[in-house]
């Protein structure tokens, strides 16, 4: 039996009986019931969940009454009830008839024992109607029989709670999340509600939200501005040109010192409801804890498990944060950062959430990553806090924040992959966690579950770019040329156009040698995308042996990058600009870039990438300083551990004319030497180990080293070594004492400078050695 709270009330949804009084409210308005319906109301909610026979109503309401038409009172009673509720017999929510057997109450019933502060009932799971079959045992010599009576009621009621439950969803269905009617005339609920329901929905591994991205592709087909207020018509045909089953939307109103919330699923087909919940909060302040509790009741409504909805519901302080404020300049800050993708326009927004919750671990998170390209520092400060917060957090949250932790501070790749493999195991259905798990194996070498990965993202939210993107870049990657080709042209038949898409065109053009195709790629992008492309053609115009073009090219991409203040991406473009102007032979404006990027920023990629080309100008001092600065900071980095650093150590060995040393230093970078590494030397362990090999005269060894990259050209790409390495070949076979293939190769690094600038220094020698040959 439900047991009254301290002020004697029982409440279902956002009405509130007090037996006592005799009294039935609707948000704190008394509604007008005759004695006989309330009296069936109360037997009703002394025993919710469990059937009350007509009989029970005649002894309980009208015991001294005899009269011939008890059957019609009963009738009139309930329907009298039914009209107060609001309530239907067709589709109850409250009140479920059982023909010739009786009444059951089938909504939540809460019975608050509410604190001397008026503070609302901390209910953040779903209450379905609890198995209260028995009354109370009076006499001992009764409990017996009693025990027995409990046991067989509870199998009733199993069976009774198994056929009962909803499933008006199922794990295939999507649904669209509209904006809540705000009618209270408190600007703060606007926007705040939707973003504070979407996170306590999407704690759910059943219910799956479409996401931001794709409401703002579908919005301009639509023809509506990304932005758009998803007003219940608006979200209504997104629904159906998702594919989606529902939309999820609901309103605010304000009666007296309460709030009413209500939310309704309504399929988008035909525009039924589908389930609803309607709940009253004591205040403002309760407003967010209300929300919770309504989410996690429609969650179980719309058919999640019972056990689910309790493992993950975390409580509102957890999940995203008790002020109201604070989720407001958050929601704006996500609104600005992942919609208008202005990462700096976000940070004031999200700064603003920290300052009214210090304890606020998704704004930090968010901060970490609106000042990922403006700084490393920065970023990964905010990051960090995130993580000592973590358990203050969500389930996905805390994927969220331990994934991109390891990603992003700690540098552990292997971590990461294993934090995104637990999340897309729980969440199944949440394409981010795939995308990103395919993220890390296409850093960790591993291809094929990349695309995999990629793909499953992919028909999580079909038409998505970065899905798409990622498709693309592990076919690529894996020389799987004409499969990537394709891939485009599918994503172009539906329309899709975007950097990611664009880039993948633009690597199919370099690796066919289509200059014409490229350059029409590289127009096309300038419009949007010029910092973006501007280092992409530097890369290639040095691949070329265009020398001064790739140096003017890098040049305006750095301008460029300061221009917009991300500092940390104009430093890492200097030391690129360094290790080409170091390849080439330019020392001194190697070291020129070199010493700026170092003056801009001190991150990992910086430092690592300063290294190396320290060491092949010869600076050994400056070189070895930071080699032991980044193996002391980043201890756990994958990149500087397997890549950076091996590099470095192995061509400060080749200055002290050491290959042996080299070659032992680039035995740390064979586990991931074939992986794509991220804006870091992908190749180059292979092409210092081919000069080591070349250093110890073993030429044969290095034509190994030097042909793996060439056989590995979607991989490199249009870095310079890939054209380098058909030089090293050439040097291998004459090395190896074969002249006529060494002629051949030297011819066919020639012929791919053949627009090269001639006086540049590694493009002389080459001239020099291939006519010393006999």
């Amino acid at each position: 039996m439900v047991q009254p709270g301290r002020n004697g009330t029982t409440r279902f949804g956002v009405f509130e009986l007090d037996p006592r009084s005799g009294e039935l409210r609707k948000a704190g308005t008394r509604i007008r019931l005759q004695i006989q319906p309330l009296k069936v109301l109360t037997a009703l909610l002394d025993e919710p969940g469990a059937v009350v026979t007509r009989d029970e109503l005649k002894r309980r309401i009208w015991p001294e009454e005899s009269f011939g038409d008890f059957d019609h009172a009963v009738n009139v009673a309930v329907a009298k009830l039914r009209a107060a509720l609001a309530d239907s017999a067709d589709a109850p929510r409250f009140i479920e008839t059982l023909p010739r057997r009786g009444y059951r109450f089938i909504y939540p019933v809460n019975s608050p024992t509410e604190s001397h502060d008026g503070q609302a009932p901390d209910s953040s799971a779903p209450n379905p109607p609890p198995p209260t079959l028995t009354k109370s045992n009076r006499f001992p010599k009764q409990a017996a029989a009693a025990s027995i009576a409990l046991i067989a009621a509870a199998g009733v009621f199993a069976w009774w709670f198994s056929t009962r439950k909803p499933h008006v969803l199922t794990d295939k269905d999507t649904v669209v999340l509209a904006d809540l009617s705000n009618t209270t005339g408190d600007s703060v609920f606007d926007g705040t509600l939707r973003q504070g329901l979407a996170v306590q929905l999407e704690q759910s591994p059943f219910l799956r939200l479409i996401s931001e991205e794709r409401i703002q592709q579908t919005l301009q087909l639509m023809g509506q501005p990304p932005d758009a207020r998803l007003t219940p018509e608006i979200a209504r045909q997104l629904c159906q040109r998702t594919d989606s089953t529902a939309v999820l939307d609901g309103s605010i109103a304000k009666l007296g010192t309460q709030y009413v919330l209500g939310l309704k699923a309504v399929s988008c087909i035909n525009g039924d409801v589908l389930a609803e919940e309607q709940v009253t909060a004591d205040s403002k302040e309760h407003v967010l804890k209300t929300l919770a509790s309504a989410s996690s009741n429609l969650r179980w409504r719309l058919g999640e498990s019972l056990g689910t909805v309790k493992k993950f519901s975390s409580p509102v302080e957890q999940v995203t944060t008790p002020s109201l404020e604070a989720l407001q300049a958050y929601s704006l800050g996500r609104i600005t950062m992942i919609d208008k993708e202005d990462h700096e326009a976000a940070l004031p927004l999200f700064e603003r959430a920290i300052q009214l919750d210090p304890n606020f671990a998704m704004a930090y998170a968010s901060l970490g990553m609106a000042f990922f390209h403006l700084s490393e520092e920065r970023s990964q400060g905010y990051f960090r806090t995130a993580y000592d917060l973590r358990d203050r957090v969500s389930e996905r949250e805390r994927f969220y924040i331990e994934a991109h932790y390891h990603e992003y501070v700690t540098g552990d790749w292997e971590k990461a992959r294993e934090v995104y493999e637990l999340w897309s195991q729980t969440y199944p259905r949440d394409d981010i966690a795939h995308l990103n798990l395919g993220n890390m194996y296409l850093h960790l070498g591993d291809f094929d579950k990349a695309r995999v990965q990629a793909g499953e993202s992919l028909r999580l939210l079909p038409g998505d770019c970065l899905s798409y993107g990622g498709v693309v870049g592990s076919l690529i990657s894996a020389n799987r040329l004409d499969e990537a080709r394709e891939t485009i042209r599918e994503a172009q038949a539906k329309k899709i156009d975007c950097l990611h898409l664009n880039y993948g065109l633009y690597e199919l053009a370099f690796l066919r040698g289509d200059i014409a195709g490229m350059n029409q790629l590289a127009a096309s992008f300038a419009t949007k995308n010029t910092l973006e492309i501007l280092p992409v053609q530097a890369h290639t115009a040095a691949y070329y042996g265009q020398s001064k073009r790739a140096r003017d090219l890098f040049q305006t991409a750095i301008n460029s990058a300061g221009q917009s203040k991300k500092q940390e991406w104009a430093a890492l473009l200097e030391v690129q600009a360094a290790q080409t102007e170091a390849l080439f032979g330019y020392h001194e404006l190697a070291r020129r870039h070199a010493s700026v990027g170092l003056a801009l920023a001190n991150g990992s990629d910086v430092e690592g990438a300063a290294a190396l080309v320290l060491a092949m100008i010869g600076d050994t001092a400056l070189a070895q300083s930071l080699i032991e600065d980044l193996a002391d900071r980043f201890p756990n980095n994958t990149l500087v551990q397997f890549d950076y650093l091996p590099v470095a150590r192995a061509q400060l060995a080749l200055d002290r004319k050491d290959p042996s040393k080299a070659l032992q230093a680039l035995q740390a970078a064979v586990t991931y030497e074939l992986g794509d590494m991220d804006r870091g030397n992908t190749g180059y362990p292979m092409f210092l180990r081919g000069q080591a090999y070349l250093a110890a005269h073993q030429g044969a060894n290095a034509a190994v080293e030097f042909q793996k990259i060439l056989d590995h050209s979607g991989l490199v790409l249009n870095d310079p070594i890939g054209a380098l390495a058909r030089l090293g070949l050439a040097r291998a076979d004459a090395a190896s004492g074969s002249t006529l293939k060494a002629k051949s190769d030297y011819a066919a690094f020639f012929s791919l400078w053949k627009n090269a600038d001639p006086d540049t220094p590694i493009y002389q020698q080459a001239r020099s050695e291939f006519a010393s040959l006999k």
